[in-house]
């Protein structure tokens, strides 16, 4: 993956290759980037710049000329970016290079097994393949876990300590691109000496979401770059020219996203589902129509998938940050589509600043707890009794 297929971060992006281009390359670094933020695509991206061997002035190691005259000094050339022709460039494409070794969460096929990344790397090829901008849930699922939780094992610590101890075979580095290291538990402290006192020209681009994660003793040890979240303008732009989505709905569909490419890909997904009427049907069941309605609505909800209450959720917060913006901006501030714009002016009609806050607040909790497995049925069950108190002072039942 060349740079110029990830999205967006073009800031990231120039400041990367001048540290290869300066020579100012630490050894670790950690890419930490929310959910949908191009984190695991740019670290992908950046070892196959680092190998490129126009970008470097660097030819594979073919070995000795066959007639053994000297080879000419390949002249230094300033690229910002990967040829995506030579060589290491096409192997590195491929997720074939031998000198780019890939770590990530994985599970024992069967009971008593030690897995290693090496046993999914068909997976893996087929996973960044298709979505290069998918979560860990996303890979868990794709390589069949369902409820298992992945795992980055002391057997895994040491067959990177093993691989990294090599010779490199062609591009005289050998980079590791570790994915998720919030998965590695104390067993990560094997990889302790190999981080600090590395072979000669070995490079660690670890990948996470959440640094609080990270086993304190590795990230002290690695150079942060940080990749912020992608603009909404970014986000669009990709809708439009990869999804071929239209700019009108494309635009819509980013501002929801929220900085998350992987959150607008589910919702170009679910674009036909009317959360609009579900949000509704919501608030009427718990401001007008009572605990009938209100049970029935949660069989409903609960009924949905996982990834379909995230993003009925995460729609309903998108409702409210809006109606948040009507009060504090006036109504012609926002460019919303109609229907939107007039349920959120409804909504500033029951619920004030503090109020919607607190929904917001709760919203954002259940999404949470959604992603760990909670049940469907009595989260929504309490998020409906929250909502009905924290509104309950300001209720105009006849509005919605």
């Amino acid at each position: 993956m060349s740079f110029k297929k990830v999205i967006g971060q073009a800031d990231t992006k120039q400041h990367l290759a001048e540290m290869v281009q300066q020579n100012r390359l630490s050894h670790a670094l950690l890419f930490l980037g929310r959910e949908g933020s191009g984190a695991l695509p740019m670290a992908m991206a950046f070892a196959q710049y680092v190998v490129c061997e126009k970008a470097n002035g660097k030819k594979a190691d073919a070995g000795p000329s066959l007639f053994g005259e000297a080879e000419p000094a390949a002249a230094p050339v300033q690229l910002f970016d990967a040829c995506g022709e030579c060589a290491s460039c096409l192997k590195a494409q491929q997720m074939m290079h031998p000198d780019i070794h890939f770590s990530y969460p994985v599970i024992p096929r069967k009971a008593g097994d030690k897995p290693l990344s090496t046993d999914y790397i068909t997976e893996w090829r087929e996973f960044m393949n298709q979505y290069p901008y998918g979560n860990v849930y996303d890979w868990l699922q794709f390589i069949g876990a369902e409820n298992k939780q992945g795992n980055i094992t002391a057997y895994e610590c040491n067959d990177i300590i093993r691989k990294l101890n090599l010779k490199s075979f062609e591009s005289g580095f050998k980079i590791l691109v570790l994915w998720m290291p919030e998965y590695l538990g104390n067993e990560g402290n094997k990889l302790l000496k190999l981080i600090e006192e590395p072979p000669a020209d070995t490079l660690f681009i670890l990948v996470a979401e959440n640094e609080a994660a990270i086993l304190a003793t590795i990230l002290s040890r690695t150079q942060l770059v940080k990749i912020p979240s992608l603009t909404t303008n970014e986000i669009a732009d990709a809708l439009n020219t990869r999804a071929g989505i239209q700019p009108d709905q494309a635009r819509q569909i980013a501002s929801i996203a929220e900085g998350n490419y992987r959150e607008a890909l589910q919702l170009l997904n679910h674009a036909g589902e009317d959360w609009l009427s579900l949000v509704r049907e919501w608030l009427n069941a718990v401001l007008k129509n009572g605990p009938i309605s209100q049970v029935k609505w949660v069989e409903d909800v609960s009924k949905l998938g996982r990834e379909k209450q995230k993003q009925f959720l995460r729609y309903f917060n998108h409702l409210l940050e809006q109606a948040i913006r009507l009060q504090a901006m006036g109504p012609d501030a926002l460019h919303l589509p109609e229907a939107e714009k007039d349920f959120a002016l409804r909504l500033n009609k029951i619920s004030g600043f503090g109020q919607q806050e607190a929904i917001i607040k709760e919203l954002d909790n259940a999404a949470y707890y959604i992603e760990r497995n909670a049940n469907a049925k009595m989260l929504f069950h309490a998020l409906t009794i929250k909502l009905y108190h924290i509104m309950a002072t300001r209720q105009t039942l006849s509005v919605l």
